[in-house]
């Protein structure tokens, strides 16, 4: 702080050094003023010039370090007192354009809650015709064209719902209800979903939990769980997906293992980057690179830990790992 105030005081300083130069010059070439006497005055003012700068850098450097520790919260009511003229030319400006800013952050939240309704709105009415069509698809004969078309309709209830938690992730702070879940009915009841998807491409599960509940909010926990399933059915074939649990150090562990395509070595590194998908099969226009980036979100307000083992052409396995105790116990123990 103090370099930066003597930058900005550079010109007082190099008028008052010229003037005592200047001073020293006069002394120098007329004999008739006493050089001891000058150089006394200048040893005296440049002391008071000293201290004077001292006084200044105290007391301006604390509104502007006032200002400098506000932050970003546009509080004006927190703005230092100005003590000059020009700091209240500051602390005027700065009143008027945080005020300016609350109005359009308010404008803006307004706006985005009511684009956020909109789609959920949207999203909930588009599910009715969903649901006719899987009648409708239920009475078609014809075994292909029913497996293609039930593909199809699942792609498109999995995107929607992808878009409706996506819009609720904003609010999962105050959408979470902790409570002790079921880990088996919860994960068939995801395969279910998935049962002609998976029959399609020949892949079955097998399922061993020897832990057989989580303290966890279930459906988000679901959410979390479609996700990797999907993951896994989409990039295997005639193969089973392995569903299991464990308890380690006082720690639950989900781990879903499939042997499908695998993941590229220098892809790990990004796979839970916002619209990433693989770069071995970047042509692939079903990929949206959204399932395991929306997956890191929510498992981060869950407070459970992800971990990805992978090898090209052998597989994947995901471990959720739970946490051993968090705020979570807390609520519900209250």
């Amino acid at each position: 702080m103090i370099g930066k105030f003597l930058i900005e005081r550079r010109s007082w300083i190099m008028l008052f050094i010229l003037l005592q130069l200047l001073l020293l010059f006069i002394a120098y070439i007329d004999p008739n003023i006493s050089m001891n006497s000058i150089s006394y005055y200048v040893f005296l003012s440049s002391t008071i010039f000293v201290l004077f700068l001292s006084i200044r850098f105290v007391k301006e450097s604390k509104f502007y370090q006032s200002l400098n520790d506000w932050g970003n919260e546009f509080d004006e009511s927190e703005l230092p007192e100005p003590a000059s003229p020009f700091e209240k030319i500051v602390h005027h400006n700065l009143s008027e354009q945080a005020e300016h800013l609350k109005q359009i952050e308010s404008q803006n939240r307004t706006s985005l809650e009511q684009e956020k309704n909109e789609l959920l709105s949207w999203i909930h009415e588009v599910k009715t015709p969903l649901t006719a069509m899987q009648l409708i698809i239920d009475r078609i004969e014809d075994n292909t064209l029913k497996a293609d078309l039930n593909y199809e309709w699942l792609r498109i209830h999995l995107l929607l719902d992808q878009q409706l938690h996506k819009k609720r992730m904003s609010f999962i702070e105050n959408d979470l209800y902790i409570e002790r879940t079921e880990l088996e009915p919860m994960i068939y009841q995801e395969i279910r979903t998935l049962k002609s998807w998976c029959i399609h491409k020949k892949i079955g599960f097998d399922i061993n939990l020897e832990v057989e509940s989580v303290l966890t909010d279930s459906k988000w926990l679901a959410f979390i769980i479609r996700q990797l399933l999907s993951n896994a059915v989409k990039y295997s074939e005639n193969s089973d997906i392995e569903i299991s649990s464990e308890q380690n150090d006082n720690q639950t562990i989900l781990i879903i293992q499939d042997h499908g395509r695998g993941i590229d070595a220098k892809d790990m590194p990004r796979i839970f980057e916002k619209g990433f998908t693989s770069t071995a099969t970047h042509q692939d226009n079903s990929a949206t690179g959204m399932g395991l980036y929306l997956t890191k979100q929510v498992s981060e307000s869950l407070q459970i830990n992800i971990h990805v083992n992978s090898e090209l052409g052998e597989g994947t396995a995901i471990k959720l790992i739970f946490p051993k105790r968090n705020d979570f116990v807390t609520i519900t123990d209250a």
